[in-house]
């Protein structure tokens, strides 16, 4: 999954360590300058009126034109984005704000807010320009909000002459369509008429994605200068964008308590339910799958009966954590702040569709818990308007030189904060986490279920991180009490699909967690066989360390091998010999029987696993596969694997 979906782990705040002087000092004047940023931009708490004694007011007509809008706030640059986790949101954001120091104005927009075909008439506002921050997310596609875009500019032959734009995208180089939708967004609007103000940037999240786009958004502004005849104004550009309002006397009923939309959502629960609707699944089932070793595995079962959620064997479920209470009561401790104490954060720019950042209102505790990414380490612009309140000017000139572009600041940024993965207090939003389902909805109809490994490990420098989605899941413990802990949730479709005809074989390699949709291919399969279909070969490569330990499904796998549903199952136990032996070189030792069902038989190939070592090498098997069997050369078996992507008979659901 592209656009920076890498689990987020968790600081334990372990004891102070020496490197720009004392940790202690640093956490202080992060701190104290969070203290000042909170007192400057408070304001006296306004009274709370009783809405029950107004008459309804029905709300106000959305402005669904971005042109419009630009011209009533006298803005002449648009920063829309595509993004599923919140990096390209950011991105863009920041673009928007720099517009100032050249002289412009800059707003940052969701497209799927606005009527996208207006771009054409973006050239009548003087001086305009359009940039996109896009994101690709799984296999070379859009993001959800960008969807309905992307199928805009594929059906358009809208005249874009006279539209400036430009172009960065977010993706990782793991994937085999590294930052499609960034280059076809760039590439589009150049067949469109449209002029390239800057060359189109690319960002690695398999690298370093914000120094990517740092070091694009350097260059970019002075070509934007050049372009448009006009000079840098020398004012600083500032990420503080909303005003603390503190409630002291407010009805709690009015107050946020964790839902991503409609207030109270979670006690009146109504379908249809989405990413901002999130249905409470209750957890019937949490059991550990590995017998041994020092990892934990789980699988989790969701009772969704009531929600008349539907779901397909191989789409996602979107999960929403919350963070660690102990945790959450520290940051409360350092901060010198009453948890409980309702606040709002409002946005200071009057015309934007985002009012708050989050839900609002809702205590400190609330956001902190539910909204927050607490975990997340801090991007280099972060630290720059945090150097503005450091009084240690050693910590301030460190601080800021890890902001920069520079070698020395690059190496400093990644040994001392990426590293060390340390987190800080001016947090974005907390994301949802997807997981494929592990499970069939021909067979569970009112269940789904999770694979998942518990992260939990020691960095370099000693100190403990939990990732924070597994270890909220792993204490979800079912109990006999009759409570049962539930997960917000909804389910986002995918590509990853059986073929259409049972009949056609299915080659499917999922090494560790990487089981978890075959698991619901494989009970699929056996429903169809059920019905009397005519069913294909159904083929599985797993691979774990050891068959003792953590051979996911052992039972479930061998039943259905034994009842013939499974035609093949190949297990690749990497550590229980001298020589480690992954599911790629099982592949190669078929290789005969893998390229005639490929070739011959129409089988479809399915890779579900990690994006940055496993899936490249299982790629790389089938193209000697191609060559030592098929008599393909290197180049053809690449042709002949990316036409079979584009049939969609080599699917992968991957992550890095």
């Amino acid at each position: 999954m592209e656009d920076s979906e890498s689990q987020l782990l968790s600081d334990e705040y372990q004891p102070p360590e020496t490197l720009l002087g004392s940790l202690d000092i640093f956490v202080f004047s992060l701190i104290a300058g969070l203290l000042i940023y909170w007192f400057f931009f408070r304001k006296k708490p306004e009274p709370v009126l009783d809405l029950k004694t107004f008459p309804a007011v029905p709300p106000p007509i959305r402005e669904t034109s971005f042109i419009e809008k630009m011209k009533k706030t006298n803005r002449n640059v648009v920063v829309f984005y595509g993004s599923q986790t919140g990096t390209a949101e950011e991105f863009a954001n920041r673009l928007a704000k720099d517009a100032h120091r050249y002289g412009m104005k800059g707003m940052a927009t969701d497209p799927e807010e606005y009527d996208m075909s207006e771009l054409s008439r973006l050239k009548e506002i003087p001086n305009s320009m359009a940039v996109f921050c896009m994101a690709t997310y799984g296999e070379g596609d859009p993001t959800d909000n960008a969807q309905e875009f992307y199928d805009w500019m594929q059906g358009t032959d809208d005249d874009l002459e006279g539209v400036n734009f430009a172009v960065f995208g977010l993706g990782n180089k793991t994937y085999e369509h590294f930052n499609a939708t960034g280059k076809y967004t760039d590439k589009r609007f150049a067949e469109l008429g449209g002029k390239r103000v800057f060359d189109l940037g690319l960002g690695d999240d398999d690298s370093n994605l914000e120094e990517d786009f740092i070091s694009w958004k350097e260059q970019f502004w002075p070509a934007v200068c050049e372009f448009f005849g006009v000079e840098a104004t020398g004012e600083e550009s500032s990420i503080r964008q909303f005003e603390l309002v503190v409630h002291n006397d407010i009805n709690m009923n009015q107050v946020y308590t964790g839902e991503m939309g409609r207030l109270k959502s979670f006690q009146t629960q109504k379908p249809p339910f989405d990413s901002k609707n999130l249905f409470l699944a209750p957890v019937t089932v949490n059991r550990k799958l590995n017998r041994g070793g020092n990892r934990h595995l789980m699988h989790i079962e969701l009772d969704v009966m009531d929600s008349k959620i539907r779901y397909d064997a191989g789409d996602h479920v979107a999960v929403y954590p919350t963070n660690d209470a102990a945790v959450v009561s520290r940051i409360g401790e350092r901060l010198g702040v009453d948890l409980d104490t309702v606040i709002s954060l409002k946005n200071l720019d009057e015309e934007s569709n985002k009012k708050h950042p989050f839900p609002c209102p809702s205590t400190y505790r609330t956001a902190l818990t539910h909204y927050l990414d607490i975990n997340n380490t801090p991007r280099k612009n972060v630290l720059y308007e945090l150097s503005q309140y450091t009084s240690d000017p050693q910590e301030q000139e460190n601080m800021r030189k890890m902001a920069s572009a520079s070698p020395e600041g690059k190496a400093l940024y990644q040994s001392w904060v990426l590293d060390s993965e340390r987190n800080i207090l001016l947090l974005p939003q907390l994301q949802a986490r997807y997981y494929s389902i592990a499970s069939s909805n021909k067979v569970h109809p009112t269940s789904i279920h999770i694979c998942a490994v518990v992260i939990e490990y020691t960095t370099k420098t000693g100190r403990v991180y939990k990732g924070v989605a597994t270890n909220w899941l792993k204490n979800k413990e079912v109990t006999e009490n009759g409570h049962k802990h539930t997960v917000p949730m909804y389910v986002r479709r995918s590509q990853f699909r059986l073929p259409f005809k049972p009949s056609n074989p299915v080659i499917m390699t999922g090494p560790g967690t990487g089981i978890a949709p075959f698991v619901g291919f494989i009970q699929e399969r056996a429903w169809q066989k059920e019905q009397g279909k005519d069913v294909g070969e159904t083929i599985l490569y797993f691979g774990c360390r050891h068959k003792n330990e953590d051979f996911l499904y052992q039972q479930e796998l061998e039943e259905f091998e034994r009842a013939g549903v499974l035609t093949q199952l190949n297990v690749a136990f990497s550590r229980d010999q001298e020589h480690k032996i992954y599911v790629q070189h099982l592949l190669k030792k078929n290789k005969e029987q893998l390229w005639k069902l490929i070739h011959s038989n129409n089988a479809h190939i399915y890779v579900c696993g990690d994006a940055r070592n496993m899936a490249r090498d299982v790629h790389t098997a089938f193209y000697e596969i191609a060559e030592e069997v098929g008599g393909l050369t290197h180049t053809q078996a690449v042709d002949y694997f990316k036409k079979l992507m584009t049939k969609g008979r080599y699917l992968q659901d991957v992550w890095s």
